[in-house]
């Protein structure tokens, strides 16, 4: 997530309460995106300090546990901006400006200057992002699956242009060795079924064949997925979009929450200040009085409910609604009750962590180190895989 202020319950349903769930299931990264903040905001970096910590506790409030996922600063992860470079040498210029978020956004925010190359090329720093990780999935919604696609077309350029090894046939043979007979002849007769009739659950089967034995190099392993993809050593991961639930969460003027409008209730937001908040959002404008019927589908309220209120709740408000029996400010309240019990336990498990900083930039320091380990190996051995090895 890019750090450009306080978290809101947009951000919270639309990812964060996903990674929750993620990070129990698979190893995660996550990382706040500062490099990515000034894309558009590299004019004014004054709060950039500030917006950077309170994400990390928004985060932990949230219920991302550090001692189940990696969090971490990309900054600090210099690996982000040299993968960035390299990859800038042979992407071409065609497929940043064809990524659908390039133009509308800056149709969206014409008063910013935005003829920049980190704006252009901020798909393809994403793209460094997702590599240095080898990871299987990604996990965005279906507006950033372009994004995701972008980051498998470079990861296959550059296992085409540097993927051949010198010698990579005598390699693989070596390669086979290891696996021995048995396994070796099974791999063969696999690689045939994929590559002359396209089998694919030969190929499945030849995966977890090399996956399941511990006499292969990482190195060699490459290899011998190369060879049976028929496309060389593979270095860079190609990358699967596991798509999330994101549900649409509407802000006080029935407009997409978006700190951008204004129209946001804050992850760590005062309930005062919540229920406020709640009790002046628009609802349908055909109720004017109390005793004129309503349709809950044009009340930016009702969207909020469907998220936040169990079906009880939901029948109470249609019926309600459409008959007039409820007014506008009974709705709000229960919707009101709903939201602050949520916000009231991350605003509890936030407070912890605000009073003591020490522990959150010690959670970041170490997951700087965790991630870094792991980005390193892959800069290595895409420096080995460029000639860029120099002894």
């Amino acid at each position: 997530m890019r750090p450009t202020g306080a978290l809101h319950l947009g951000n919270y349903h639309g990812a964060l309460k996903n990674w929750v769930e993620l990070q129990y299931q698979y190893e995660c990264y996550f990382f706040v995106a500062d490099i990515h903040a000034l894309t558009t905001g590299y004019d004014d970096t004054t709060s950039l300090n500030e917006n950077v910590w309170e994400m990390v506790i928004d985060w932990l409030a949230a219920g991302i546990n550090p001692a189940s996922a990696t969090l971490f600063i990309q900054s600090r992860v210099p690996e982000h901006s040299e993968l960035h470079v390299l990859l800038s040498m042979i992407t071409p210029l065609g497929w940043l400006e064809r990524v659908p978020t390039y133009k509308d956004q800056q149709e969206q925010l014409r008063d910013k200057e935005l003829a920049t190359y980190g704006f252009l090329g901020y798909p393809l720093l994403q793209s460094a992002d997702i590599l240095l990780y080898k990871p299987a999935f990604v996990p965005v919604g279906e507006d950033q699956v372009a994004h995701i696609e972008i980051t498998r077309e470079v990861a296959r350029r550059f296992n085409y242009l540097y993927g051949k090894e010198r010698d990579f046939e005598l390699k693989v043979e070596k390669a086979l060795r290891s696996l021995g007979s048995r396994n070796g002849s099974r791999y063969m007769e696999l690689r045939r079924l994929y590559q002359e009739q396209g089998d694919v659950s030969a190929l499945e089967k030849a995966r977890a064949l090399l996956d399941g034995n511990a006499r292969l190099t990482l190195a060699d392993r490459e290899r011998l997925i190369g060879y049976l993809e028929g496309t060389g050593r593979s270095i860079l991961v190609e990358p699967e979009a596991l798509l999330t639930t994101t549900p649409k969460v509407p802000g006080l003027d029935g407009r997409k929450m978006s700190k951008s409008y204004g129209n946001t209730i804050g992850l760590r937001e005062d309930p005062d200040s919540v229920v406020k908040k709640i009790k002046t959002m628009q609802t349908d404008p055909a109720r004017v009085r109390r005793a004129d019927p309503g349709d809950p589908e044009k009340c930016p309220a009702w969207q909020l409910h469907k998220i936040y209120s169990d079906a009880d709740t939901l029948e109470w408000v249609q019926e309600g609604c459409r008959t007039a029996g409820i007014g506008c400010l009974d709705c709000k309240k229960r919707l009101a009750d709903a939201v602050v019990a949520e916000i009231t336990v991350i605003r509890e498990r936030g407070r912890e962590f605000e009073q003591n900083r020490d522990l959150v930039r010690g959670i970041i320091a170490e997951g700087c180190e965790r991630a870094r380990d792991v980005a390193r190996q892959t800069l290595e051995e895409v420096h080995q895989a460029m000639g860029m090895i120099y002894r």
